[in-house]
């Protein structure tokens, strides 16, 4: 059995849709596990939801919903000749609960709210996707992720549980292969003990994808991107990006714990345990190679790789007593900021002081200070960007930091990362 993950590119219009059955139909009569993911921005309107909902604001809150209505409308009427068929009442009667929602008793818990309606972009994904699949001749068959995915009651990044889950999978969705070579399922969704709808966090339907394989020990996992395979750089900051042909498990995590976004950084993990390959490929051009991950890392040397953070903050946390950095403060720093959920991209200290760098556009920068007031000091620096490059050369850093002010500078031996700001700012 193989896995394959379609993200909200490769299912935002009925073109799309109408794609992934084609790419389906060069696997015919192999079974299959699809992963879908919302489609288009659907995570973003839907996250919009949330918080009019949150808010009290229903007037908003009714008019994000009908546009959603609309948006998954339209692709309905792109792919069926006929409204009679099943699938628009499945989507309206999603729609019309969740309407029903704003009258119902709202938890205290907004992470909780979060997930029990972001969740829903990935179910009507995958009705709608399966329903268009069987309207093509496709053996398929739709399955529940948030009955089959067990995790712990942290909404917004649940963490597996992975001993129920495959039992899960074992008992409740390979037997779906039975009648079927297709099974749809959702990306991003789990579930608690208690039968709550959990999400994996943000950008996590390769880590389902990953799950299922390892799970059901499948062939390969396969992701359909828009991109050839994996590239060595974002070609939004960079130029003349060169497609990875094959790279190892170890690089792959190493790239994508620095900030590689084509890859979600939970997913390899478990694949790498059970020497299940992954393929990055293009949707738009499915017979090409694309990049594998797999085992081997003789070619993972070949090609630097670089990793681009923009709209970094650098933050310097000092003790106001004049103490040392040492292991009992840097225990109460990483507390404080796990409070709030602060992710850091980089951090480095000296004696007397602490330093991060974050994403600023995902902290509450006043937050963040008055957090650390009682007992720190903290500076900060704005406009910085974070670049990680893997298998430097002299010639890469040099035509990467060309017109920079490097604020930070860390280097091993096959890594070399800068924070740094254009010298006119």
């Amino acid at each position: 059995m193989k896995v394959f993950k379609f993200g909200g590119a490769s299912v935002k219009d009925p073109s799309a849709v109408k794609n992934v059955s084609q790419i389906l139909a060069l696997f015919n009569g192999q079974k299959i596990t699809v992963v879908v993911s919302a489609m288009g921005k659907t995570t973003n309107s839907l996250e919009l939801i949330v918080d009019a909902l949150w808010n009290r604001e229903e007037a908003k809150y009714n008019e994000l919903i009908d546009e959603r209505l609309q948006f998954h409308l339209s692709i309905l009427n792109g792919l069926f000749s006929e409204k009679h068929y099943s699938i628009y009442k499945k989507v309206e009667d999603i729609f019309e609960q969740l309407k029903q929602k704003f009258h119902l008793p709202v938890s205290e818990n907004y992470d909780y709210e979060y997930d029990q309606i972001v969740s829903l972009g990935e179910v009507l994904s995958s009705l709608i996707v399966t329903a268009f699949l069987k309207e093509e001749g496709h053996l398929v068959d739709w399955a529940d992720s948030r009955k089959l995915i067990r995790t712990n009651n942290l909404y917004r990044e649940g963490n597996v549980e992975w001993a129920k889950t495959e039992e899960l999978i074992h008992s409740r969705f390979e037997p779906l292969f039975k009648d079927s070579n297709i099974v749809i399922t959702q990306g991003f969704l789990g579930h608690t003990s208690e039968g709550f709808t959990t999400t994996l966090g943000r950008e996590g339907s390769d880590y389902t994808a990953g799950i299922f394989a390892y799970c059901s020990n499948a062939e390969s996992v396969t992701i359909w991107k828009d991109v050839p395979g994996m590239l060595n750089a974002d070609p939004k900051w960079f130029d003349n990006t060169v497609k990875l042909d094959s790279i190892s498990f170890k690089e792959a995590i190493e790239l994508s714990y620095y900030g590689a976004t084509v890859i979600h950084p939970k997913t390899i993990k478990p694949l790498q345990n059970k020497g299940i390959p992954l393929y990055v490929k293009s949707f738009i051009d499915p017979n090409a190679d694309g990049t594998v991950i797999q085992e081997s890392m003789e070619n993972d040397h070949l090609i630097p790789s670089f990793i681009f953070k923009m709209n970094q903050i650098l933050l310097s946390i000092t003790p106001k007593d004049f103490s040392f950095i040492v292991e009992e403060n840097l225990s109460d720093i990483f507390h404080r900021l796990a409070t709030i959920n602060a992710k850091i991209n980089l951090m480095q200290n000296s004696a007397l002081s602490f330093s991060i760098a974050l994403d600023k556009d995902k902290i509450d920068i006043q937050k963040l200070l008055n957090l650390f007031q009682d007992s720190f000091n903290v500076k900060y620096n704005e406009n910085l960007e974070l670049v990680t490059i893997r298998h430097f050369d002299q010639a890469t850093i040099d035509r990467v930091t060309e017109g920079k002010e490097i604020v930070v500078e860390q280097k091993t031996k096959q890594t070399v990362r800068f924070l740094m700001r254009d010298l006119d700012k």
